[in-house]
């Protein structure tokens, strides 16, 4: 029980973070270009597999969130936004979600799901 509620509290903070990422560029006012694109589809998509790691457990929820958060994180650097205000955002929101992923994953690493009731 200690695992389902740490996951589901790590799943909440992603699902946070991937609101704080979609709003970002009118909360910290930054560019309205391709930076504020990439920081509404990271955060839509964080977003989303949160729901889904809310609604349904899967292992795959957590890859692709660990991905999306590396993304998230070098995505001023390729996109060519270093030095700013979304460069900061971005990295910040995008470490905090990859070390949730990451914890999740390890923990499912100790502790795998039950998929029987008996035992």
């Amino acid at each position: 029980m200690e695992n389902w509620t740490n996951s589901k509290l790590c799943d909440v903070a992603n699902l946070i973070l991937g609101a704080v990422l979609f709003l970002s560029p009118w909360l910290f006012r930054y560019d309205a270009g391709a930076v504020a694109t990439n920081a509404h589809i990271a955060g839509i998509v964080i977003a989303i597999i949160a729901i889904a790691a809310l609604a349904a457990f899967a292992v795959w929820e957590e890859w692709l969130n660990l991905i999306v958060g590396l993304w998230t994180m070098v995505s001023p650097w390729v996109l060519g936004f270093q030095g700013t205000r979304a460069m900061t955002v971005h990295v910040v929101i995008g470490i905090a979600v990859a070390i949730l992923a990451a914890i999740e994953l390890w923990e499912m690493s100790q502790h795998p799901p039950r998929l029987t009731t008996h035992g």
